[in-house]
């Protein structure tokens, strides 16, 4: 009796709970480990769902840039077509006639220069 007093107040008996310890944090650890493995497979799934959601919206942006594309590059052949129209020799002649009363050059007009 004095034996186990003694044990008790001189923290003789806490090997016993030290024993117990390692059994508990063993159970910690065995529910830890699918929880941890859960909360990944979880984030993991979000992941997946995340990268797919910016697959499909790229697909967007891309497909919308590829008509803008095509519009603008209508409209610069159409520019080219236009341009190509009002600089042409036969336009800005008749233009000259008709606008600043421009006439072909008598002979002696024109003049050579060295």
């Amino acid at each position: 009796m004095a034996i186990a007093l003694s044990k008790k107040i001189w923290g003789l008996g806490l090997p016993k709970r030290r024993q117990a310890e390692p059994a508990r944090v063993f159970r910690r650890r065995r529910l830890l480990l699918p929880a941890v493995l859960g909360v990944g497979l979880v984030a993991m799934a979000l992941l997946h769902v995340w990268l797919r959601l910016q697959v499909v919206h790229l697909g967007y942006v891309l497909s919308t840039m590829s008509k803008l594309q095509s519009q603008l590059e209508q409209e610069n052949r159409e520019l080219k077509v236009e341009l190509a129209t009002l600089t042409s020799p036969g336009r800005l002649e008749a233009m000259a006639r008709a606008r600043l009363g421009m006439t072909e050059p008598q002979r002696g007009q024109v003049v050579v220069l060295p």
